[in-house]
């Protein structure tokens, strides 16, 4: 449950979150004020061709002031499903259409502070097509070998954590046997 249905007060209320203190209890009595910044959610898109090839994009960053190499991604700002969700942002910044979709796992973004749960999804059997950017937004694909974007997870080359959880799950998963 959010914190600002937990008795959490609102302190800022921006476009695409919001900042709620909460009074948390502490174990010899007493409350420590937290503040937390509560986010709808978020999907991020491991975009797989045909020939194996993965699609990168290339993302300018405002809050860290640089470009990144990452996977496809958005926040869940609509009343929509998460698959919707995530065709709708595949083909927003990559062109690209899913012939398939298919949801691969989750996982909480920095659960110290942020209340975001991001949601990851394979797309394969892509058909190409324009883009269709958000206005600010500045994003170029980057089609690369799977084997390449693994090993720039692994160096550092790439290092937003989303994609680099989202591919790495994805090769463990290829690589490793199921359990038993």
């Amino acid at each position: 449950m959010p914190p600002s249905q937990r008795g959490g007060r609102v302190t800022h209320e921006a476009m695409r979150f919001r900042v709620v203190r909460i009074e948390e209890p502490l174990a010899g009595g007493g409350l420590l004020p937290r503040d937390v910044i509560e986010h709808a959610g978020s999907v991020v898109i491991v975009p797989r061709l045909a020939d194996g090839r993965v699609c990168l994009v290339a993302n300018r960053r405002v809050a860290i002031g640089e470009t990144l190499l990452e996977l496809p991604a958005g926040t869940l700002d609509r009343d929509e499903p998460l698959a919707e969700a995530a065709r709708r942002e595949l083909a927003e910044e990559t062109g690209y259409r899913a012939g398939s979709i298919s949801h691969v796992g989750g996982l909480w973004m920095s659960p110290g502070i942020l209340r975001e749960r991001t949601h990851l999804f394979l797309a394969e059997d892509l058909e190409d097509g324009p883009q269709a950017l958000e206005p600010g937004e500045t994003i170029e694909r980057r089609l690369t070998a799977w084997s390449e974007a693994v090993a720039m997870c692994l160096d550092g080359r790439i290092d937003d954590a989303k994609t680099v959880a989202a591919i790495l799950m994805l090769e463990c998963r290829r690589i490793l046997p199921a359990a038993e």
